[in-house]
């Protein structure tokens, strides 16, 4: 799952740790998702065909759950809005800053999680592919955080536990770190080390 939260103890007050996983080389996963959309079967040549950028609000191809839990379940992951947030935004997040990632500002994206068929998944196992690329070329993952809870302005924290069947859909908000005066390009989605992602430029 992509992000969890426990209570914080009263001698550490609001503050929360966070992590955001970044960089260029550490995103694959190591799974190989196979949805119906996503990879040619036998065939290299179609591969090269296969549609990978998207425009916001429009749904991915159908991706293949990699959770034993739910092994055969198939979902899409449509990326609908990305909104830069401010430094007054991180000021009042609550989260401590680390003076070695310099300045940071929120990356908030938007996305549906529609699950398609076979056993429930958990909203938290849908959106755990996702990926802002910045134009320095930068690619993080969403934030990570490991004490306490993050507040932004209208983004609330996903129901990561939450389960859904075939045919149910989640409008969610996540959280992205960037360094401060980049912006975001893309929202991507992680295919493992074999598949190129899938990618939404942000106008």
């Amino acid at each position: 799952m992509r992000t969890w939260t426990r209570a914080v103890p009263a001698a550490i007050g609001a503050l929360a740790l966070a992590l955001a996983l970044t960089g260029c080389n550490d995103l694959g996963s190591g799974k190989n998702r196979g949805g119906s959309g996503s990879q040619a079967s036998g065939s290299g040549s179609n591969a090269s065909d296969e549609k990978k950028t998207f425009r916001l609000g429009e749904e991915g191809p159908e991706q293949e759950s990699d959770m034993q839990k739910s092994s055969g379940a198939k979902y899409t992951v449509t990326p609908t809005e990305v909104r830069t947030g401010t430094k007054a935004d991180m000021d009042n997040s609550g989260l401590r800053k680390d003076k070695e990632d310099g300045p940071q500002i929120p990356v908030y994206v938007w996305s549906t999680l529609t699950h398609k068929s076979g056993p429930a998944m958990e909203v938290g196992d849908m959106d755990d592919d996702l990926v802002i690329r910045a134009d320095s070329g930068l690619r993080t993952r969403a934030l990570l955080v490991m004490l306490g809870a993050a507040k932004w302005p209208n983004c609330p924290e996903p129901e990561a536990e939450k389960k859904l069947s075939p045919g149910q859909s989640e409008k969610i908000c996540t959280a992205f770190l960037i360094p401060e005066g980049q912006k975001p390009t893309a929202v991507e989605v992680t295919r493992g080390f074999h598949n190129e992602p899938l990618e939404w430029p942000v106008a």
